[in-house]
């Protein structure tokens, strides 16, 4: 097992995903390296929360970390992995690794997905449109992304299911959260033949902060994004300026 990994796994579990500057500094200079700094002081006056980030990394065992993913029968996937989606590395904060449950063959089917995403309290007509478009799309072999959560999220899941596609739902909580727990079975379904995705270890909580983040990766991992119904201050709205400034 690389050091590199290791490290990467280290800073995984250390510092929360959608970081600009975090992120651009292991881009830059590599997992081992940011690692090395930051035990080494080099961070202790930065504004990035360089102290908090040294106070967790020091207590942290990247094996450990690894066995616990695998534990959650689940894969930590990072930018050295040939299946690895490029076009992460077009965001401003592009992720330091994911964790994924499921088909991971359901990565080579990027190059045709669409993100669907709205409102948890649609309209019944909304939810109908949504699972319309999804089944739809999966009848043309067109992966369906979203979030996960109540509402247009799981209609956009269980239309693309009922049409015999794929889905991957990029979660804001850890993938052994179960986030909603009303989702579970619609989670293990998603697992058969797409992904769940997650920026975070497997037991960490969802927090209002964690879903604009993860909406960045809705927006990078699709073609194209659809929002349906929405209100005008919403984290759809925002998944779809995320994916208007990547494109």
């Amino acid at each position: 097992m690389s050091t590199e990994l290791i490290a990467r796994a280290e800073l995984f579990a250390s510092i929360e995903g959608g970081s600009i500057f975090w992120a651009n500094e292991i881009v830059k200079r590599g997992a081992l390296e940011v690692k090395e700094r930051l035990l080494a002081g080099t961070y202790s006056e930065s504004k990035n929360s360089g102290e908090k980030i040294f106070s967790r990394l020091k207590s942290i065992c990247g094996e450990e970390v690894l066995e616990e993913i695998s534990k959650a029968k689940s894969t930590f996937l990072t930018p050295s992995d040939p299946d690895w989606p490029e076009q992460l590395m077009e965001l401003a904060s592009p992720p330091i690794g994911l964790i994924i449950k499921g088909n991971r063959d359901a990565l080579s089917e990027l190059g045709e997905s669409i993100s669907i995403v709205g409102t948890r309290n649609p309209t019944s007509y909304g939810a109908r449109i949504a699972g319309d478009f999804a089944a739809g799309l999966a009848d043309r072999q067109w992966l369906v992304v979203s979030g996960g959560a109540f509402g247009i999220d799981a209609a956009a899941h269980k239309g693309s299911l009922a049409a015999e596609g794929t889905t991957l739902a990029i979660l804001g909580a850890g993938i052994s959260k179960s986030y909603p727990s009303s989702h579970e079975k619609l989670f293990h379904e998603i697992c058969e033949t797409g992904l769940l995705i997650s920026e975070v270890m497997p037991q960490v909580p969802a927090l209002p902060f964690r879903f604009l983040t993860r909406n960045r990766l809705i927006a990078a991992l699709s073609k194209a994004t659809l929002v349906v119904e929405a209100a005008y201050r919403s984290g759809s709205l925002r998944t779809a300026r995320d994916a208007a400034e990547i494109f």
